[in-house]
């Protein structure tokens, strides 16, 4: 069995290398999905961050608005959110990746942005980092999220250089492709490459 980390900043195509170790079997944990899910549903995780962030709150709920708007300009506040959040991700990850294995899954991928920083890459067999030139990723981010460039541009900047995926992931795949589809195909060559030889 195989546990596969993913990790990239904003808009280099992570989703896109998650849909190709899916089409080999894998089962996918998105971090940012479960990150949202635990935004809902944890009460624990809420009431620190809004201990930390009392004004991200409305009508009892977070607003992901507000909060993004705290974070991705401010690198402490950032921090800030990762130091409350990373704890309740991990032991969510760690449940999951449990209830997989007792399903026998083979191939377990951990989809996350902040991967390396959190220690989530220690439960994994080896990392790909996924890279892409900024201009593709802030027309991807902008696209996706249906954000202004500035704004696009402080996420990226609020994140790790590409530089710092190439020093820490076993492997890189580089998405320089004008499709979806046609960058899938090559990430299941790759993949397959690595997995079965």
């Amino acid at each position: 069995m195989y546990i596969i980390g993913i990790t990239g900043g904003t808009g280099a195509g992570k989703t896109s290398v998650l849909k190709a170790l899916q089409e080999l079997g894998a089962h996918a944990l998105d971090c940012d999905a479960v990150y949202h899910e635990l935004l809902l549903s944890n009460a624990d995780m809420k009431a620190d961050i809004a201990a930390q962030f009392p004004d991200v709150f409305i009508n009892g709920e977070i607003s992901r608005k507000k909060l993004g708007e705290i974070v991705w300009s401010n690198p402490d506040s950032l921090q800030k959110l990762n130091d409350i959040t990373h704890k309740f991700m991990d032991r969510e990850i760690d449940n999951r990746i449990d209830s997989l294995k007792a399903q026998g899954a083979d191939i377990i991928a951990i989809d996350a942005i902040a991967l390396i920083e959190s220690g989530q890459d220690k439960k994994c067999d080896f990392v790909v980092g996924i890279v892409a030139p900024q201009k593709k990723r802030l027309a991807r981010i902008m696209h996706r999220d249906n954000i202004t460039e500035e704004q696009a541009l402080k996420r990226i900047c609020a994140q790790q250089p590409e530089s710092f995926y190439r020093e820490n992931c076993e492997f890189i795949i580089e998405n320089t492709y004008e499709t979806e589809a046609e960058f899938i195909r090559k990430c299941t060559e790759f993949l397959r490459s690595i997995l079965y030889g």
